[in-house]
């Protein structure tokens, strides 16, 4: 019996330890096709967080492009380890690997704007930019209708949380702005260091376990 389950559980080990090196692999190449597929119209994405579950709701129609590169980087597991690193009352923060060297190819491959179509109310989930055309890897979570503040930017939401808000609101906020201000800097350490760096000085810090699409997909 021990040697027919080892027979099975073997291989299935072997198989995930490649894909996860090939992922790996295609993460350090930025500019593959495999990052440039349409997502489906709509799908759900779920976080196994370090609190518990996460489903969000991607709906192409608001904002495309965002929608196509956050769809693409959860398919070959960019967002998995990822830490939920700045943590403020109107919304938290993620999307930063934690692999060094795939946080650093991914951290000026920059995309265009969306023309604005959904609300930032609590719930939705968009992408974070510092000047135009300059959104790349970064995601936040609105924990509050900031439309009278984000809609002016605008940031454009490509998903909405369908369960999981509580954990979403759960997630640690010991350090605030922590690794993640956009001031003098202070993200760097965290590109250069990845997970190794904010578990060393931001340990408790939470996190995404696994992200996949979910099956049941609208194409």
């Amino acid at each position: 019996m021990r040697a027919s389950i080892l027979g099975f559980v073997l291989p299935v080990l072997a198989a995930s330890v490649l894909a996860q090196s090939n992922n790996r692999a295609l993460l350090l190449r930025p500019d593959a096709p495999e990052f440039t597929r349409p997502a489906p119209a709509i799908c759900v994405v779920r976080f196994d967080t370090s609190k518990g579950i996460v489903d969000i709701e991607v709906t192409r129609d608001w904002s495309p492009l965002g929608a196509d590169r956050f769809v693409n980087l959860v398919r070959y597991g960019y967002y998995d380890e990822a830490r939920f690193f700045r943590i403020a009352p109107g919304w938290r923060q993620f999307g930063i690997a934690g692999d060094p060297e795939i946080a650093q190819a991914w951290r000026t491959k920059t995309f265009p704007d969306d023309p604005f179509k959904q609300s930032n109310v609590r719930g939705t989930v968009a992408f974070a930019f510092a000047v135009p055309n300059g959104r790349t890897t970064q995601v936040f979570f609105n924990m509050r209708d900031n439309s009278p503040t984000h809609d002016k930017e605008p940031f454009t939401p490509f998903g909405r949380v369908v369960a999981g808000m509580d954990v979403v609101e759960s997630f640690t906020s010991e350090y605030g702005e922590g690794p993640g201000g956009i001031r003098a800097g202070k993200q760097d350490a965290y590109y250069a260091g990845g997970n190794k760096y904010l578990l060393e000085n931001f340990p408790h810090l939470d996190y995404i376990k696994t992200a996949k699409i979910l099956s049941g997909t609208r194409h």
